[in-house]
């Protein structure tokens, strides 16, 4: 064909050009895992790390529960503690104590002992008996209790209910303490089966709502009961509250003392028992329950007199002829080591002064003194030298007051003492001026520590009881107005306002204004210690602590040993006093941190307790149960508030809410419980007050007490309106006149000028002012806790 074009093949558009080649563009399967070989190599190593971790906890947790199985329940381990307390004054738990301890003990006859070995059960236990009624007992014994076995009278479903008043307070009491273990035991059940069954099921459905999910009933009729409770018992994992593992414990199996011939009216206090939860040291202090803070003498670790073996128990029989105590062996304190009892800080009264004056002001001093004797002076008759010294010369006065006149744009920001008044209507005369300014500061200073609910009721033998009942009345006056009208005060007749509320000031925000914490310290601040950093301090001193227990030092007494402590230097009769507690209650002495011996302020959260109808008036004096330990304070109460660091200051605990306690006490790292305890009207018994746990330490925590002046609308233009009976004269007028007002319908506003001479003022707001209205003035002071007279309860009793 003419012209045409040949028809070429063309290859096929594939992607390889033949079979052979698809696979030169491959990676081989090796050249891939020499490729990404780093990469693997990371996720690889992150994956192994994560487990192993994960293996490394699951070991540690392993460990730590058998480390806790072996030192609940092994040979080294003290005996384990069960309070049986009784929901009702029915219940008889001595008969159920002593089935209890035949149960256990080898004896068949005579005295059983509170503290049993059984080496058929392979189980040690002291068995205590909580005397119903005694508020202070039970609650010392609960903070012991490995397991608080609740005892329960069947036969009490049918008159009344299962818990009495006491059995539900002391109960609510334990829940602030923690609860360790529980359970329930049920005694007067019926014989008959079904009957039996049908009194269980009632009982615990009745008693199922008061205590913990994990509580378990059990009968504890007959001895196949308690033995059933027993195996149950003994294979159980006790639960104990996390603030009672912090610290070393011991109570007390035995109480004696030495008298000590060096030191008279002292002695040294022998406390016998086994050593709890952590270690104790030599050099550590001890705190003995209501007596206070001491150093040891001495530790000596005995034979253990209930030791769980066959063999030993023999031998302790045999050797029971001899009386004789076996001592392993003593431990000594090491002076360099030894934590030293520092209680209060020693204050240098010289610490403010200035540096010592020169010889050129010495001689100006002597002759400013020899133009003084030179000087003519009119004093009063019968005035001596060393007298007329104190008396201010008019010169001096003029100075001052010429100094003051150029002082006037200070005066109007702060409110100060105005020297120029007097206030006082029996001020006539130049000669009897000093006297008067003296006798006036008096009565501000009586005046004022009444406004601060200083006012304490007198001992009960020098009251009658009528004069007892209308001062308890005048308390539930004040606590019931306080409700209704909070913070209002009267403006005094007799006394300037300006003088009355010297210590006072005007906040323009409460929560934004400044207020410098250093300012204006009370003497007692020099006594107390402050931390520079709190939680830094605490986390060093528990890490101190847990190195003190991991490593195996001769100064310490294990847990578990049976040991004598030597407290030295303890009161006569305070040591009298325990040894006569001790018979009705345990005497329990714990081991203290770092600085917990050193007074400071601390803060706890309250709540008044349920049961307690009386008011509860700040700076009383009251009980505090901190944990182990006890000591009086006399706290004033707080708001909570978080968005600023101020908190206003309330003059009564109300009820159904949570407040701040502040008080003068020895320093406790929290977590801590809090009971607070109070004598019911002046008597020896005591009743619960408030519950709440230990919040912080903290010296430089403001805490402001707010008073409202209040005056009322005599005439009303618009914006404008003169308000009258706030105060009762115009010079009062003049100094409050910088502080913004506010009424209680919600206008602000600010004083313009005084009008007439009887107090009345004019006042400019920013709305209209309603004639119904109260006009208010906020003032601010800042409020201390007060010192305790006795730190300790039985040093008070």
């Amino acid at each position: 064909m003419g012209g045409s074009r040949v028809q070429v093949n063309k290859p096929h558009k594939s992607r390889f050009s033949s079979k052979s080649s698809r696979s030169i563009h491959k990676v081989s399967q090796k050249d891939k895992n020499r490729i990404a070989k780093s990469d693997r190599n990371v996720t690889k190593g992150a994956r192994a790390a994560r487990l192993q971790r994960s293996k490394m906890l699951r070991e540690q947790k392993r460990a730590a529960l058998l480390k806790e199985k072996r030192a609940s329940s092994g040979l080294a381990s003290p005996p384990r503690v069960i309070l049986l307390f009784p929901l009702s004054a029915s219940v008889n738990v001595s008969s159920l104590a002593e089935d209890l301890l035949r149960l256990l003990s080898t004896e068949c006859t005579g005295v059983l002992s509170s503290t049993v070995a059984s080496s058929e059960y392979k189980l040690r236990l002291t068995v205590l008996q909580a005397p119903h009624g005694d508020l202070l007992s039970c609650m010392e014994m609960a903070k012991v209790a490995d397991l608080i076995a609740f005892v329960a009278s069947a036969t009490e479903g049918v008159r009344c209910d299962y818990i009495d008043s006491f059995g539900s307070q002391c109960l609510s009491v334990f829940r602030s303490l923690g609860l360790p273990s529980t359970v329930v035991l049920i005694r007067d059940l019926p014989t008959e089966l079904k009957r039996r069954n049908d009194a269980k099921k009632i009982c615990t459905s009745s008693l199922t709502s008061e205590f913990p999910e994990d509580c378990k009933f059990y009968p504890a009729d007959t001895k196949d009961d308690l033995h059933k409770f027993v195996w149950l018992f003994k294979e159980q994992r006790l639960t104990t509250p996390n603030w009672r593992n912090q610290r070393p414990y011991l109570m007390a199996q035995k109480v004696d003392m030495v008298q000590d011939d060096s030191s008279p009216g002292k002695c040294t206090l022998l406390l016998t028992g086994y050593t709890r939860a952590r270690c104790l040291s030599v050099n550590q202090l001890v705190h003995v329950s209501g007596a206070g803070d001491f150093q040891l003498s001495k530790i000596e670790i005995i034979k253990d007199p209930t030791p769980l073996n066959t063999r030993k128990e023999h031998d302790a029989m045999d050797s029971d002829d001899i009386q004789v105590v076996e001592v392993l062996h003593s431990l000594a304190p090491d002076p360099l080591n030894l934590e030293p009892l520092l209680v209060e800080n020693v204050p240098d009264p010289l610490a403010g002064e200035q540096t010592w004056p020169t010889e050129a002001e010495m001689a100006e001093a002597d002759r400013n003194q020899k133009q003084k004797k030179l000087r003519k002076r009119t004093l009063p008759r019968g005035t001596s030298e060393y007298q007329a010294a104190w008396i201010v010369d008019d010169t001096d006065e003029e100075h001052s007051d010429a100094k003051d006149d150029g002082d006037d744009d200070e005066d109007d920001d702060g409110m100060v003492l105005d020297e120029g008044e007097s206030g006082f209507p029996s001020q006539e005369g130049a000669n009897n001026l000093d006297f008067d300014e003296d006798q006036a500061s008096l009565y501000l200073r009586d005046s004022d520590e009444e406004t601060e609910n200083d006012s304490m009721m007198m001992e009960g033998e020098n009251l009658t009881r009528e004069q007892i009942e209308d001062e308890i009345k005048k308390i539930k006056e004040a606590h019931a107005e306080d409700e209704e009208f909070p913070d209002e005060v009267d403006t005094p007749l007799d006394v300037p306002a300006r003088k009355r509320f010297a210590k006072h000031r005007g906040v323009k925000s409460f929560r934004t204004s400044l207020w410098d914490p250093k300012e204006s310290l009370p003497p007692e601040y020099a006594r107390i210690f402050a931390f520079d950093n709190f939680a830094r301090t605490q986390k060093h001193v528990i890490a101190k602590s847990l190195e003190l227990e991991q490593e195996s030092r001769d100064d310490c007494a294990p847990a578990g040993s049976y040991a004598r402590l030597y407290i030295k230097e303890v009161p006569l009769d305070v040591a009298s006093k325990l040894c006569v507690v001790s018979r009705t209650a345990p005497i329990i002495s714990c081991g203290l941190l770092q600085h917990e011996s050193k007074m400071s302020v601390l803060h706890f959260s309250i709540k008044k307790h349920d049961s307690y109808d009386a008011p509860i008036k700040a700076k009383e004096e009251f009980i505090f149960h901190v944990g182990f330990r006890q000591f009086v304070a006399r706290p004033i109460f707080s708001t909570d508030n978080i968005n600023s660091d101020k908190h206003k200051m309330e003059r009564f605990l109300h009820a159904g809410r949570f407040s701040i306690a502040s008080i003068y006490a020895p320093i406790s790292f929290p977590p801590l419980p809090l009971i607070v305890l109070k004598g019911a009207g002046g008597a020896s018994t005591l009743t619960v007050a408030a519950v709440g746990s230990l919040r912080s330490i903290d010296p430089d925590r403001i805490i402001l007490k707010k008073i409202i002046l209040t005056g009322y609308p005599q005439r009303v233009s618009k914006l404008k309106a003169t308000v009258r009976y706030m105060f009762h004269n115009p010079e009062d007028v003049r100094w409050f006149k910088p502080v913004e007002v506010w009424t209680k319908c919600g206008r602000r506003g600010r004083i313009k000028e005084p009008v007439g001479t009887h107090g009345a003022m004019k006042c400019v707001f920013n709305g209209g002012l309603q004639q119904h209205d109260t006009v208010c003035m906020s003032l601010y002071k800042r409020s201390y806790p007060k010192w305790p007279e006795h730190r300790f309860p039985l040093l008070n009793a």
